[in-house]
């Protein structure tokens, strides 16, 4: 079992920045891939960035690219979400995801454990 508890979301306007955390713990962190995923009212769960097991590899939706990066420590056994640029079609509950496999996951279906989520609104 992984248990995951983000912080970090909150308010803020167009064009500034968030950094998420997501703080796992149970299992052996460097076991699991990791994603972030998010889910505004009325909407599915679309994904938002990926990162390896290793760390080495890491992708983006193309909404985000340029703008968000995922990052992990493992000294920590954390994962981040730096969040710049930020625009009011960002905001939504942001969660944490890890799956048992060790490459990149794009889908929801492909992670096994999940955060509570938090939330990030974005004003204009």
């Amino acid at each position: 079992q992984v248990q995951l508890v983000e912080s970090g979301g909150g308010l803020v306007q167009a064009g500034g920045s968030l950094r998420l955390s997501c703080a796992a713990s149970g299992r052996t962190f460097s076991t699991n891939a990791m994603g972030w995923f998010r889910q505004a009212p009325g909407k599915d769960r679309e994904f938002v960035a990926t990162i390896s097991r290793t760390g080495g590899s890491s992708d983006y939706a193309d909404s985000v690219k340029g703008r968000f990066t995922i990052s992990r420590d493992f000294a920590k056994n954390t994962v981040y979400l730096q969040m710049n640029s930020l625009k009011p079609e960002d905001t939504a509950v942001y969660y944490c995801a890890a799956r048992a496999g060790y490459g990149l996951g794009y889908g929801p279906s492909e992670y096994d454990y999940w955060g509570q989520g938090t939330q990030v609104t974005v004003s204009s």
